[in-house]
């Protein structure tokens, strides 16, 4: 059995897997995309409440997740473990702005006015910031307003108390009632990047429901029933609000 640490993380290429996944959009990410806007439109009743603070946990070579909480954020925290992603990100929120591979998926988020009335990628510069980190290390003690995590707890090893754990120690870092999103692939039997094979754990609706629902008593799960490459059986997709349960990681 894989586990998170013996994945190949310092040879995963960014470039690579936006060019597999982002570089030209699938309509399941445009869906994904306009289900995650319209939740955070409707948990902020359409107004920019002041302060909020957003996180994207294991952001990787991923922007969307990031781009949906600009209109509701004075800061996001993009946090990545593998450095060369941790690079792609810095280039991204560097002054010459993101790359236009992304324009696609900010067309989808204008569709909300919430969206609109704002250059996204001076925004994008002056909010966005990386660290890198791991997602186990997080304690529950640096906490966001709202938080985002695509593809992670899932997608980075075939162990599932990592699993678990790694879901348990993302919801753990939300306060309570702050708005989430996170994405699984449902039954993936891991992924190639390059090169390079990454593992993964195996989820369906009932697992990932049974490891949210201690933490909210809003989640809805849909379930995208779309392939994007061979070895999984399409996406999940869960938004939900923070409880005020915390447990242990």
């Amino acid at each position: 059995m894989d586990r998170n640490a013996d994945a190949p993380w310092s040879k995963f290429d960014p470039e690579v897997y936006v060019d597999n996944n982002y570089r030209t959009p699938l309509e399941v990410d445009r869906q994904i995309v306009r289900l995650m806007r319209d939740h955070f439109s409707t948990c902020f009743a359409g107004a920019a409440p002041g302060a909020v603070r957003g996180v994207d946990v294991g952001a990787g070579a991923n922007l969307y997740p990031a781009l949906s909480m600009l209109p509701w954020c004075e800061k996001v925290l993009l946090l990545e473990y593998a450095d060369p992603n941790v690079a792609y990100l810095e280039r991204q929120t560097s002054p010459r702005g993101y790359d236009t591979a992304w324009d696609a998926f900010w067309e989808v988020l204008q569709e909300d006015e919430a969206y609109r009335g704002f250059d996204p990628r001076a925004r994008f510069g002056d909010i966005v910031r990386v660290e890198r980190a791991n997602l186990f290390d997080l304690d529950g003690q640096r906490r966001w307003d709202l938080g985002t995590m695509f593809f992670v707890a899932d997608s980075m090893s075939e162990c599932p108390e990592e699993f678990r754990r790694g879901v348990r120690c993302f919801m753990n870092a939300l306060n309570e009632k702050a708005p989430f999103a996170a994405a699984f692939m449902k039954e993936s039997v891991g992924y190639q990047v390059g090169e390079h094979q990454y593992p993964a754990y195996r989820v369906n609706e009932d697992r990932v429901r049974e490891s949210l629902e201690g933490f909210t008593t809003e989640l809805k799960i849909h379930d995208l029933h779309h392939m994007v490459r061979p070895g999984h059986e399409g996406m999940l997709l869960a938004l939900g609000r923070r409880n005020a349960e915390v447990a242990a990681v």
